[in-house]
């Protein structure tokens, strides 16, 4: 059954702060500016069971907005509301109706929608709030809110819940068939086509779409369901982000909020695809935003969007000297792509276009693949096999005539993956040979795209020169030790 109620009204009336409210997180960004809410924000209310929509303002003709940017978010607007069983029309107590208001309720009531008129700022006495107003609208009585204190919560809350009706009774017995949703994200720059993907996706215009960069401000989760190669159907939800400025580049309270927002996203969800722009390459930031996700322990799918513009550059041209191909292109594109990406091993690299929907699926294919690889458990036997033959084959440098040794590895996690490293030393493990170590795992269990951490647990210093020169029977009696104190903390926990 459609539960589903938005939030309309003009620009800076207090929408997005009343749909945090009643979400009871911060999702919408908040902030005084007006025209800040671009796209639909949507929300899970548990209490009642029903879908919450932020809209941007109708009839916002900020200067620092495109005309078109305008038409597009209003159109968002009329999208929500012809979806919305409920919708709650929002005025600004404070300064009074104006004629944007009146215009606003006139195609609210040709909607023949359900409509409740809600006074925010009601955060004072009834003589400074523009009650007698308010009925020249004829959308009936009044509700009086503040969303920024919550005064009148409770009665907007009823009042909703009378207007959809009881909660649809949810069968527990009901077997589910459904699995959970994998979560994806766009992250990337401003205006690499992050939204056009997620629109493409979706097959639909969902999102706005702008060559102005900084169009989308807040973070939107949409659900969809795609058919992989196997046939069968997988739940996804996704998140399109604002693009992530360099933290010294932001120029305002709004950039910077959009940009939290995003790392928050990025926390949030299973797989993460970082969008480049194929024209530009790796930029500086783009690492920067890469290495975020690592931060955060999520795997990660390279897309290269806008791949139609080099194709296209071949078809009329024959492309780029000294490239003989698209094919000899792509591989030194890949090439130096991953030499400046160099901390995610293993990572899908995919060349598509938003524009034309090449390859968009195979983005999709590469985050089911993922999200099953994240479950994989690592053979204890074979996981140390792998790391002496990786030792072997390339052994650390001697530091302070000491080399980084490892006595017994053991997994200890998945989503990510954790790897436990007994070894003599700590800080003898260098960036770089981490960085080998960590590669050559992923090459040998099919990791690509997956994040490994190592948590090492060193001897102390009086033990490891006590233990010099003691040969190969020594250094077992010490695995062996590792592996005994290994075991008798796995009980413990």
């Amino acid at each position: 059954m459609s539960r589903i109620v938005a939030i309309v009204g003009r620009p800076n009336v207090g929408k997005s702060r009343l749909f945090n409210r009643l979400a009871r997180k911060r999702i919408s960004i908040v902030h005084d500016q007006p025209g800040i809410t671009r796209d639909v924000i949507s929300a899970e209310i548990a209490e009642g069971a029903y879908t919450l929509l932020d809209t941007g303002g109708l009839g916002y003709k900020g200067i620092d907005t495109p005309a078109a940017l305008t038409k597009a978010s209003e159109q968002q607007v009329e999208f929500a509301i012809a979806s919305a069983d409920l919708i709650l029309f929002i005025v600004d107590g404070l300064s009074g109706l104006s004629s944007l208001d009146e215009k606003i309720s006139q195609m609210l009531r040709k909607s023949k929608k359900t409509v409740r008129l809600v006074i925010n700022k009601a955060d004072f006495d009834d003589s400074k709030v523009a009650l007698d107003e308010a009925y020249r609208l004829g959308l009936g009585e009044p509700l009086r809110i503040s969303a920024e204190h919550g005064n009148g919560e409770q009665d907007l809350r009823a009042a909703i819940m009378a207007a959809l009706g009881p909660e649809p009774v949810v069968d527990d017995a009901s077997p589910k068939t459904a699995a959970d949703p994998l979560c994806v994200c766009f992250i990337g720059r401003p205006n690499v086509g992050k939204s056009s993907l997620s629109n493409n996706l979706l097959k639909s215009d969902r999102l706005i779409v702008s060559e102005t960069p900084g169009t989308t401000r807040d973070s939107v989760e949409l659900p969809f369901t795609f058919k992989g190669r196997d046939k069968k159907e997988y739940p996804f939800r996704l998140i399109d982000t604002a693009g992530i400025k360099a933290a010294t580049k932001l120029a305002s309270p709004v950039e910077y909020f959009s940009r939290l927002r995003s790392l928050d996203a990025i926390h949030n969800t299973d797989v993460v695809f970082l969008v480049l722009d194929a024209m530009e390459g790796v930029t500086q930031q783009d690492k920067a935003i890469a290495g975020e996700a690592i931060k955060e322990g999520k795997p990660i799918v390279i897309v290269v969007n806008k791949w139609d513009l080099i194709q296209k550059a071949f078809a009329k041209s024959g492309g780029f000297a000294p490239y003989k191909s698209e094919r000899d292109y792509r591989e030194k594109y890949e090439h130096a792509l991953f030499e400046r990406l160099f901390f995610t091993p293993g990572s899908p690299l995919i060349f598509v276009s938003a524009m034309s929907g090449y390859e968009v699926d195979r983005m999709l294919n590469a985050a089911v693949k993922l999200n099953r690889t994240l479950d994989k458990k690592l053979p204890t036997a074979k996981l140390n096999l792998v790391l002496g033959y990786l030792a072997e084959r390339n052994p650390p440098a001697a530091i302070g005539g000491t080399r980084f040794r490892v006595y017994y590895a053991t997994q200890t996690s998945t989503r990510p993956f954790r790897i436990k490293l007994f070894c003599n030393r700590e800080e003898k493990l260098t960036e770089q040979y981490r960085r080998y170590l960590e590669a050559g795992i992923v090459a040998e269990f099919d990791l690509a795209g997956c994040p490994i951490y190592f948590d090492l647990v060193g001897k102390k210093k009086d033990e490891t020169r006590g233990s010099r020169g003691g040969g190969n029977a020594s250094a077992e009696n010490r695995a062996a030790k590792w592996k005994m104190a290994e075991g008798r903390e796995v009980a413990e926990d």
